[in-house]
C-alpha cells in the first residue's frame, strides 16, 4: 500500500474499471461494482484491497490471502480461498503495472520559478515548468515544456532539455543536448571531461575533451550517476535506456536502444553497445569493446573482448555462461578431491 504522504491515489475504482484499466476478467459479472481503494502484496493485502498472485512457487500461500479481490492466471485461480474476488489476467504482472500507474502518481509541483533560482537572461524555459530553489541556469540553456528541475541542480551553458524531463536535486548537467520525458535522478553528474591522459615528459598531460553527451527520448540516468563527455565524439545514450544508481559511462561511449545498466557497472571508453544489452550489476567492460544487440552480462562479469549479438556471458575474464558453469563445476570436483 502506498503512503500517501509520498504518493496520490486516484482511486478509489470499481472493479469493472480496473478490468478495462488491467485487460482482466471478472469471474463474477455481479462483482463488478466492487470498489477497491488500494493495491497491496498478496500477504499484506485485506478488506477494499486487491493484491496480484503470479508465483505457482507459493500456492500454499494463496490460501491466506484476505484481499476483497485478486488478479491471477485461470490455472492459479483454483488456489485462492472462497470469497476473494477472482479477476483473471493473462499476465498479471503486466496488469499490476497498468493499475499500479492508473492508481497512484508522485505529487508533481505547480509550476512556478523559485526566487532564489539563478537564472540567466539568456536562457529559455518552456510553459508550466517548475524551477526549484537554487537551480542554476547558465548562458543559452533551453527547457522544455512541462520540466520539473528539483532544488540545488545546475544546468551549464548551451545544455538543452527537451520537453516533460526532470532533473533531480543537486544534478549537474555539463555539454548536453537531452531529449524528451528524461529522468535524470538526484546527484548524477552528466557531461564532465573523460578521463582521458597521456603520458609526456615525466607527466600526465590531460586530453581535451570536446566532445558532447547526447541522451535520446524516454531515458532514466540514476543517482549518483557519472556519464563523460566524448573526447572527439560524443557520447550517446540511446532512446529508452535504462542506468541504475551509481554507474560509470566513459567518454565516447555509444549505447544503442533500450539498454539497461545495473547499479557499479562501469565502461571504459570507446565502447559501443547494440539495442537491449543488460549488464549486471558491477560488471565491467575494457575500452574499444563491441558488444552486440540482446547481449546480456552477468552481475560481477569483466568483459575483455567483444561480446556477439545475443550472447549470454559470465565470469571474470567473461566467457559464454554455459562455459562459465562447466568450469566452476570443474573447480567444485577437483577442490573435493
Amino acid at each position: 500500500m502506498a503512503d500517501s504522504r509520498f504518493f496520490e491515489n486516484h482511486g478509489p475504482y470499481s472493479l469493472q474499471q480496473i478490468c478495462d484499466i488491467c485487460g482482466a476478467t471478472l469471474k463474477d459479472p455481479s462483482k463488478q461494482e466492487v470498489m477497491i481503494k488500494e493495491i497491496a502484496t498478496f500477504t499484506s493485502a485485506k478488506e477494499d484491497e486487491i493484491c496480484f498472485f503470479y508465483d505457482k512457487k507459493k500456492k500454499q500461500q494463496a490460501a491466506e490471502i484476505k484481499a476483497t479481490a485478486c488478479v491471477t492466471t485461470e490455472e492459479l485461480s483454483a488456489s485462492l480461498p472462497q470469497g476473494v474476488i477472482v479477476l483473471i489476467a493473462e499476465n498479471p504482472k503486466l496488469a499490476f503495472l497498468k493499475l499500479n500507474y492508473a492508481m497512484y502518481s508522485e505529487p508533481r509541483p505547480q509550476a512556478e520559478i523559485k526566487p532564489s533560482a539563478v537564472i540567466a537572461k539568456t536562457a529559455r524555459i518552456g510553459e508550466n515548468c517548475f524551477i526549484g530553489d537554487h537551480v542554476v541556469l547558465e548562458d543559452n540553456v533551453k527547457i522544455g515544456n512541462n520540466c520539473i528541475l528539483e532544488p540545488g541542480c545546475v544546468i551549464s551553458r548551451g545544455c538543452e532539455i527537451g520537453d516533460n524531463c526532470r532533473i533531480g536535486v543537486g544534478a549537474h548537467i555539463s555539454h548536453c543536448l537531452m531529449g524528451n520525458n528524461c529522468y535524470i535522478y538526484g546527484g548524477a553528474r552528466i557531461g564532465w571531461d573523460g578521463f582521458g591522459f597521456m603520458f609526456m615528459e615525466g607527466q600526465h598531460k590531460k586530453i581535451p575533451q570536446l566532445g558532447r553527451v547526447i541522451i535520446g527520448n524516454d531515458v532514466e540516468i540514476g543517482a549518483n550517476s557519472c556519464i563523460d563527455r566524448g573526447a572527439m565524439d560524443d557520447t550517446v545514450i540511446g532512446d529508452g535506456c535504462r542506468i541504475d544508481n551509481l554507474v560509470q559511462v566513459a567518454h565516447n561511449i555509444k549505447l544503442g536502444r533500450g539498454c539497461i545498466l545495473v547499479s557499479q557497472t562501469g565502461i571504459a571508453g570507446s565502447c559501443t553497445f547494440g539495442d537491449y544489452v543488460v549488464c549486471g550489476g558491477q560488471s565491467g567492460f575494457a575500452d574499444h569493446l563491441n558488444i552486440g544487440s540482446g547481449a546480456q552480462i552477468a552481475a560481477q562479469s569483466g568483459v575483455m573482448r567483444d561480446i556477439e549479438p545475443g550472447m549470454t556471458v559470465m565470469g571474470s575474464p567473461a566467457v559464454p555462461f554455459k562455459d562459465f558453469m562447466r568450469q566452476s563445476a570443474f573447480l567444485i570436483k577437483a577442490g573435493k578431491k
